[in-house]
């Protein structure tokens, strides 16, 4: 199974874990699949003064800039699999 088969599979397993992960970690799993996916976040994030969830995300996604799709999608794996224990 090559890397992009694993990461999809472990995006299938994520929606299936025992447990729902801290909202810590869904930032970590959300950043890491959009700079896997669509490469680095645009400049400009959600600019609604109340959304605050939007701006998490955009800013835990930003601080991957120019990480690669590999780098990524590996890390992705990795934290599923210690979620999965």
């Amino acid at each position: 199974m090559d890397l992009k088969e694993q990461f999809e599979a472990a995006v299938a397993e994520s929606k299936q874990l025992s447990s729902r992960p801290s909202n810590d970690i869904l930032l970590k799993l959300y950043s890491l699949y959009k700079q896997a996916v669509d490469g680095d976040a645009p400049e400009e994030g959600p600019t609604g003064m109340f959304d605050i969830v939007g701006k998490a995300k955009h800013n835990a996604w930003a601080s991957l800039q120019g990480k690669g799709s590999e780098e990524c999608m590996q890390a992705y794996i990795d934290l599923i699999q210690e979620l999965k224990g």
